[in-house]
């Protein structure tokens, strides 16, 4: 009886051993793996931002065909029934005279086809919609410039909190065997109790910042997810560490860059509005100039009907040919039309200039912090080795009766806050590094977009 107990027993922990093993196995191969220029691709893909600015780009394309298509002809047919029930009657020299018949239906119709043959407004109006449509197509070229800078940053904002986890994990670690190295000696009388208590509240103060670091991990990743358009539940594995991209700073540094603004996205937009202004202002010029057109016209027409039999009716029919010029004389409102459209070109000359200016500031901005932090990289790097030969120092100097654990604590904290300002200036380099990007208006990861 034990022995079945016994095998049963067996039988149901390996079971559940096997269930555990499949569950681990499946949660890992479920998790999405991601490098930068996979989070992109996704972001550009599902990201409700750029979906609105592609559907825009149609709308202006639309736009643009409805302009040409006012230069084809046009075509309209206009009917009409009129029921007399009572005829009026005129009176005239003493005679008296029935308009019409009474009880009688009349029948008319119309076919007209027009055509614009000089038309100097449509003209000005098609460059207008193309330059239009271009300004939407650099309006998405924004949005998605804008939101690679975002994914940028927050792809590496996930790196940065775990590294920063990993080293708070190890830092526990570490304190957690320098309790254990404390609480022997003071078993063995080899050193206080206020040393042991120092280490264990050195080892419990580090628990929250750990949980801590931990939760901004979940949330970095949960920000990176929103900005890609993908489900929040969705387990996502950011492998790597800031480490990887020490050397690009060094590499960069070397390399000669162009701070040309010829492809930021601003300046592109407000010339593209300068563009637009100055067509408009041509279209309310061309409102002076005459325009002409030719109409043909088909009419048949029915009178007196005293049924509704349709196919006995007597149709009479008729056919013309007009040309129509129309020629403006006056019209105050385009003058006042011409004089706002010329101050608003005046405005945005000099909002051109002060967003060159300013855009220039940020250029420098951005290139300073990158030599800054690339310089305290290799500082932090240093820091790291120092505090770690400091640490290791320490521990031996307790070890032998030597040192104090206010010089152990002290050691492992300077180890700890050098290898987070050593992650941290990668993560503000490679930050700075997007938001220079974006300004410039690199396209690295964007796939091209043109109007048809």
């Amino acid at each position: 009886m034990m022995k079945r107990d016994f095998l049963r027993r067996a039988g149901f922990l390996v079971a559940a051993a096997l269930f555990a093993v499949a569950v681990n196995a499946q949660e890992t191969g479920g998790a999405l793996k991601l490098t930068l220029d996979d989070a992109l691709k996704i972001a550009l893909s599902e990201n409700p931002t750029i979906k609105v600015a592609e559907q825009q780009i149609e709308v202006k394309k639309i736009s643009k065909d409805e302009a040409w298509q006012a230069l084809l002809p046009s075509a309209d047919f206009s009917g009409t029934i009129q029921y007399t029930v009572l005829a009026a009657v005129m009176k005239l020299n003493g005679m008296e005279f029935k308009m019409g018949q009474d009880n009688t239906s009349t029948w008319n119709g119309q076919i007209q086809v027009s055509l614009p043959l000089f038309a100097p407004t449509v003209y000005a109006t098609m460059n207008l919609t193309k330059s239009d449509l271009d300004n939407a197509v650099e309006q998405s070229r924004s949005s998605k410039l804008d939101l690679v800078n975002q994914v940028t940053k927050a792809y590496y904002q996930v790196i940065l909190a775990q590294d920063s986890y990993d080293v708070l994990c190890k830092s526990l670690e570490q304190a957690e065997k320098n309790f254990n190295v404390v609480k022997s000696l003071y078993e063995l009388g080899g050193t206080s109790e206020y040393d042991k208590i120092s280490a264990e509240v050195q080892l419990r103060s580090l628990n929250p910042t750990v949980i801590q670091a931990r939760n901004a991990v979940t949330l970095a990743k949960l920000q990176l997810m929103i900005l890609m358009g993908m489900d929040p539940e969705t387990e996502i594995v950011v492998e790597g560490s800031l480490e990887d991209y020490e050397d690009r700073l060094y590499v960069e540094s070397l390399t000669a860059a162009d701070y040309s603004l010829e492809n930021n996205t601003n300046m592109r937009q407000l010339k593209n509005n300068e563009t637009m202004l100055n067509q408009t202002l041509r279209v309310q010029k061309m409102n002076f100039l005459p325009t002409l057109a030719l109409a043909g016209t088909y009419s048949f027409q029915s009178l007196y009907n005293d049924n509704w039999n349709v196919g006995e009716y007597t149709w009479a029919k008729s056919s013309s040919i007009v040309l129509s010029l129309s020629v403006p004389i006056f019209r105050m409102g385009n003058f006042t039309k011409l004089r706002s459209t010329k101050l608003q070109i005046s405005q945005l000359s000099q909002n051109i200039d002060y967003t060159e200016k300013q855009l220039g500031m940020q250029v420098r901005s951005y290139v300073d912090n990158m030599k800054a932090n690339a310089e305290q990289v290799a500082s932090n790097r240093e820091a790291i080795e120092q505090a770690e030969k400091g640490r290791e120092i320490a521990s031996k100097r307790y070890e032998i009766g030597k040192g104090t654990i206010l010089e152990l604590n002290n050691s492992e904290v300077q180890l700890t806050q050098a290898k987070l300002t050593y992650s941290q200036s990668i993560y503000n380099y490679l930050a700075a590094k997007a938001d220079l990007d974006k300004v410039l208006g690199k396209e690295e990861g964007i796939p091209a977009a043109g109007n048809e």
